[in-house]
């Protein structure tokens, strides 16, 4: 008898087994593919991988302006993708030793789950007292001509294939414009693709602020990123891209649209878990509507984040092992990695006025900080922050420029301490740091 079965080897999975390995329980972890996850092996640390290059590349290129001349800089992809192979077989290595140093139990293959209390893997049927699902996501296929029934063809790919591309594409379209699209777009114009984004919506980034949207558009026109907003694909003709008013030749396309919870083929039906909009339900503690099954990381739709994913996964153990912990979604931050980067971390202007939140905002150019105008020759970044005008508190804060994405931890636990203004104007800030211009920016509130 196991005390926690976890199914899923992901962040949320790997950091829940570590933890309830870490307080002595009896762990099994079972994992069909690869520890790690999507982030680790096809998302999160591939990507961030790839885009350094590119940054690097940028920087070679655009030395001038700092006083450096580098003639004949050139990124060699196979080399890129050949180190980012090289880093994620090294993470993985790293998880694998964190579960036996926690004495954690991994078996690789199909669950399924028979009841609430036991999985079936391997043709072994394994008992546990406490059930946690960290099954992930998967990438959402439109309903567009010739892709329906998930079918993708060899020129058409996911987060998965885009990182293992050996050549650059002369043309990749995106459909999408999202996280994931805006960041392979980013890798693959630095890398020398003509890149065209076609996302349905009339912004960019998602939820992220509109103000922060306009800029990163205008960043990413500049260095020749195509653009056609408010535009949705209905088909893919051949090698052609039909969308809304025109069409487009593409080398290779990207599906970046999203992700939806991985919640069939391992079970599910099989207990009495509730599910909601695709997704399983959960409460603050990460339990669903079975007492003793959990639901970490994507499965249970709230946040597709691996950070999210780490955070859930220690709440649900706490619980388990009867700690006072919750889950505060209000404080959990995002990040674009692009160049430049954007973060941001709780409200944003339009879910603070579908609240009815009195509040004001702060909005500092980058330039604030001497440090970000001494590193960046095009500063066009910005600061918000949002604060709740009846209690002083710190309720979103909005970044683009370099940094933000180390930047943004500082808003995090303003947000997550719900500390007010002046408990922020008492906090000494390093000099000269971009960081500084959060400070600055509640000095002016």
């Amino acid at each position: 008898m196991h005390d926690i079965i976890i199914i899923g080897g992901g962040p949320g999975g790997y950091m829940a087994a570590e933890r309830a390995g870490h307080a002595g329980l009896n762990v099994l972890l079972i994992e069909k593919q690869t520890l790690g996850g999507v982030c680790l092996n096809e998302g999160c640390i591939p990507s961030k991988t790839l885009l350094h290059s590119a940054k690097i590349y940028d920087s070679a290129l655009g030395g001038e302006a700092y006083g450096i001349t580098i003639d004949g800089a050139t990124l060699d992809h196979k080399k890129v993708i050949h180190r980012k192979n090289k880093v994620v077989e090294t993470l993985v290595r790293g998880v694998t030793a964190l579960m036996k140093a926690n004495k954690v139990t991994v078996i690789y293959g199909e669950a399924q789950i028979v009841c609430n209390t036991k999985v079936k893997v391997n043709d072994e049927i394994y008992d546990g007292k406490h059930l946690v699902i960290a099954t992930g996501s998967t990438p959402i296929i439109p309903p567009i001509e010739i892709i329906k029934d998930g079918l993708i063809r060899d020129f058409v790919l996911t987060n998965r294939e885009i990182l293992d591309l050996e050549e650059i594409p002369d043309n990749l379209v995106v459909i999408g414009g999202g996280v994931v699209g805006l960041e392979m777009a980013s890798y693959y114009n630095s890398a020398g693709s003509k890149v065209t984004v076609i996302e349905k919506m009339d912004k960019i980034g998602g939820a992220i602020d509109n103000d922060i949207a306009t800029i990163l558009l205008k960043s990413y026109e500049k260095k020749g990123i195509d653009f056609k907003l408010g535009t949705r694909v209905s088909a893919i003709n051949g090698n052609v891209v039909v969308f809304d008013g025109g069409e487009i030749e593409a080398d290779k396309v990207l599906l970046s649209m999203g992700r939806k919870p991985r919640i069939d083929g391992f079970g599910l039906e099989n207990t009495d878990v509730f599910i909601e909009n695709g997704a399983i339900k959960t409460d603050k503690h990460g339990k669903t509507s079975v007492s003793n099954i959990y639901a970490v990381g994507d499965v249970n739709g709230r946040y597709m984040l691996a950070h999210a994913a780490y955070r859930e996964a220690e709440v649900a153990v706490n619980h388990i092992l009867g700690k006072h912990d919750a889950m505060r979604y209000d404080a959990v931050p995002s990040v674009i990695y692009t160049s430049p980067e954007v973060a941001f971390v709780g409200e944003t202007e339009e879910t603070a006025k579908e609240k009815g939140i009195d509040y004001a905002v702060v909005k500092l150019p980058m330039v604030y900080s001497g440090r970000y105008l001494a590193e960046n020759a095009s500063p066009d970044g910005i600061s918000k922050v949002l604060i709740d005008k009846n209690h002083r508190k710190i309720i979103g804060v909005h970044l683009i420029g370099s940094y933000s994405s180390e930047i943004i931890l500082s808003a995090c636990i303003m947000i997550e301490k719900q500390m007010q203004v002046d408990d922020v104007k008492d906090i000494i800030f390093p000099h000269p740091t971009v960081g500084e211009v959060i400070r600055e920016s509640i000095f002016r509130f």
